[in-house]
């Protein structure tokens, strides 16, 4: 959603019943789900904000509702059915609203919780919901859509609490711009009771505050005991024994800077590994959201409050010193130079984006040292899992099988995946009066619905349960997709032994209809892969080096998530021939760009790319040779006997009568492609439906007239083209 919508003032509001949305993954989230159609009579997308007016007016989130919901329904949450102050079968007014980026927000809440939970885990909780004052909203993050700018923010440390949280709800008491629906962003000033948080920017500057002991010791760390070693001699020798170094002709000073994906416990690292040395934090979005003025006293309140020892912790440091440097910038990185020059105080700066920081921190005279932490693997998610379920009452577990499933999986996605098993497994024994233990199927259950950080920025295919296996006939091309996928990423000993490279990319080619997605679905599935799916069109933007970005972050984001599968669909679309075009040099942009990242100097380690068309001609031939998209797979029509499966597993849930017989209507369906099979019994139930609305099956009759309507799709010609292409 963006930070300022259109106004859309000529839309007339529309009167709904306001229903309350029972679904789970919804609850307490403040979103407001609307069938499609209202949708676009409203003139709204998914995720702008639309006005609520019942007893009070209120704002929030608007998403499609599922299918087979009435027209004249909207499905509010809990929450914020109860903003409106409306019970449920109401009416309620609906209508666009223009949502301002907010520059800070005032909550209220429990003593416990004011106590408990810092400004800056807060403003993640709240991150893009819409918010007016007077609203009651939970902690739950909200789950933003794919390819929305703040979905990763959105879901970064607010995972980190505990089941209790999930019940706690705050109330909006003041947001700036004043008496405007405004959405939480980034750089919001969030903060609690009235005076806790700058209500703006020029509000006073209050003093840090030091961190007290870490809840966190560094013996907790799993996963990233090389970096808490090496972090911990730095501070050492620096804090320590800095005569030492004096003595060696070495200065004492020391900037760190902790790069890593979001969630993966930058911070977390480094104030266990600080323990119980005086350490003040600064939490970069806050201080970045404030004037260039009060961003300078805030760091030099902090230095002072240091007193000439300790550390100085600040986090997200990409949104106090962005990449474009503003006039503040100097003057922070000025104070920063004289703290880190000061014996006996060291900083350590946080980021998840060090590309978009200002390249000045990374100078010899401040953070001339790095330390970067990775996506755990599969044994560093068992060893994270075991660790946080530790005191949680189990039955029968295998946290290994969990470990495996969850490619991409940082530190807070598996704390909000065990959060929401506890949810289910609470929900459950309550419901039974059974007591309360976690269970293997809470933990797949939660599977379903945390969604990784790293998969955030791109659209994700269905995966379920369906594997190689359970896709029919496609032998050869099963075969073929199992060396050139599965093989490298589950015996890499073996290429290695053989002093073997895995190829890096496949191409799948075929007509369409005739599953080449279903097949990725499969193969991820079998390989438990995160997938990164994006079509080629999607990629291509009209302004300078847009593109090339996209296709850079696309890269980045699977080698973040491995082990992982890019899946570029319509691939001809993304690389054509180069020259070829009249797009102002855009498409040749992108083919280099995309070249560079497949066999570029950054080497893509348990990512493979796996491209899809029906025009395998148009596509710019450099991307076909060796170390490339280098297999040639093709997937064939479907012959009879895959007919027949595909038929039978389209007409699972269709009432077929006695007289229907698909393997004899299988063999006559020649040129009818997989999508063609499955669109003949969707017709033929239609056709059913117009005979008589009460009619309790399809019968041969209604599959004899779906036929004249749903013509096979398959081109003979194209067939044997592309079939003698790879040849």
């Amino acid at each position: 959603m963006a930070v300022v919508t259109e106004s859309r003032s000529t839309t007339p509001e529309l009167v709904l019943t306001a229903r309350l949305n029972t679904s789970a993954a919804d609850a307490r989230r403040g979103v407001v789900r609307l069938h499609p159609e209202v949708l676009a009579a409203l003139g709204l997308r998914e995720w702008d904000a639309v006005s609520l007016i019942g007893s009070r007016r209120t704002a929030a989130v608007v998403a499609a509702a599922p299918e087979g919901s009435p027209q004249g329904t909207a499905l509010l949450d809990d929450v914020t059915l109860s903003n409106t102050g409306l019970r449920e079968n109401a009416s309620v007014a609906v209508g666009p609203v223009t949502v301002y980026g907010a520059k800070a927000v005032t909550v209220t809440g429990s003593a416990l919780a004011t106590g408990s939970i810092s400004d800056a885990t807060l403003r993640q909780a709240l991150l893009g919901k819409v918010l007016t004052v007077g609203d009651t909203v939970s902690l739950l993050p909200r789950d933003l859509g794919p390819g929305t700018s703040t979905t990763s923010a959105t879901q970064a440390l607010s995972r980190t609490f505990g089941v209790a949280w999930t019940t706690e709800l705050l109330t909006v008491s003041a947001v700036d711009p004043s008496n405007e629906p405004v959405s939480v962003q980034p750089n919001s000033a969030v903060g609690w009771g009235s005076g806790t948080v700058a209500a703006s920017a020029s509000a006073p500057v209050s003093a840090p505050q030091k961190a007290t002991a870490a809840r966190v010791s560094a013996a907790d760390l799993v996963g990233v005991s090389a970096q808490a070693a090496k972090l911990t001699e730095w501070l050492r020798l620096a804090l320590d024994e800095s005569e030492l170094l004096a003595t060696l002709g070495a200065s004492p000073h020391l900037g760190v800077l902790i790069t890593g994906p979001g969630g993966v416990g930058k911070a977390t690292l480094a104030r266990a590994v600080v323990g119980e040395r005086a350490c003040v934090v600064l939490d970069g979005p806050s201080i970045g959201a404030l004037e260039a003025s009060a961003r300078v006293d805030r760091v030099t309140a902090a230095v002072d409050e240091l007193a000439g020892s300790g550390v100085l912790l600040i986090t997200d440091v990409d949104a106090l010193l962005p990449s474009e440097p503003e006039p503040a910038s100097t003057f922070v990185l000025d104070v920063l130079r004289r703290a880190v020059d000061t014996p006996g105080l060291a900083l350590i700066a946080t980021t998840a984006h060090p590309e978009a920081t200002d390249p000045r921190l990374r100078g010899q005279d401040l953070c001339d040292r790095e330390l970067t932490l990775t996506l755990p693997d599969a044994a560093g998610r068992k060893g994270l899992l075991e660790h946080l379920l530790r005191k949680v009452p189990q039955g029968d577990v295998d946290l290994g099988e969990i470990a495996s499933r969850t490619p991409g999986f940082v530190v807070a996605d598996l704390a909000a995946l065990t959060r929401e098993a506890a949810l289910r497994a609470a929900a459950r024994a309550s419901n039974d009066s059974a007591a309360a233990s976690l269970t293997q199927d809470d933990l797949v259950g939660a599977l379903q619905v945390i969604r990784p950080l790293s998969r955030s920025g791109s659209e994700e295919l269905a995966i379920g349960s369906l594997t190689l296996d359970d896709v029919g006939d496609m032998v050869e091309t099963k075969q073929a997709l199992t060396e050139a996928v599965l093989w490298p990423l589950r015996h890499p000993d073996s290429f290695a032994r053989l002093g073997i490279e895995p190829p890096r990319g496949v191409l799948l080619y075929g007509p369409p209809g005739c599953g080449k997605t279903f097949l990725v679905r499969a193969l991820a599935s079998s390989g438990q892969l995160s997938v990164h799916s994006v079509k080629g069109a999607e990629l291509m933007d009209k302004w300078v080096g847009s593109s090339e970005k996209a296709v850079r972050e696309l890269f980045q984001r699977a080698r973040d998530s491995a082990p992982s599968l890019i899946f570029l669909d319509e691939v001809d679309a993304l690389v054509p021939r180069r020259g070829q075009s009249s797009d102002s040099g855009v498409g040749d942009r992108v083919v280099a760009a995309l070249l560079t990242e497949l066999d570029g100097v950054e080497p893509l380690r348990d990512v493979v790319v796996l491209g899809a068309t029906n025009r395998p001609d148009l596509i710019d031939p450099a991307l076909l040779r060796p170390g490339r998209l280098e297999r040639l797979v093709f997937v064939p029509p479907p012959d009879s006997d895959a007919r027949v499966d595909i038929l039978k597993a389209s007409g699972k849930s269709i009432p077929l009568a006695e007289d229907v017989d698909l393997e004899s209507l299988a063999r006559d369906l020649d040129g009818y492609s997989a999508a063609d099979c499955a669109a003949l019994l969707r017709e033929a139930a239609l056709t059913a439906m117009r005979r008589s609305m009460d009619a309790a099956d399809v019968t041969a009759a209604d599959v004899a007239a779906a036929r004249a309507t749903v013509r096979p799709s398959l081109d003979p010609e194209q067939v044997a083209h592309l079939r003698a292409y790879g040849s």
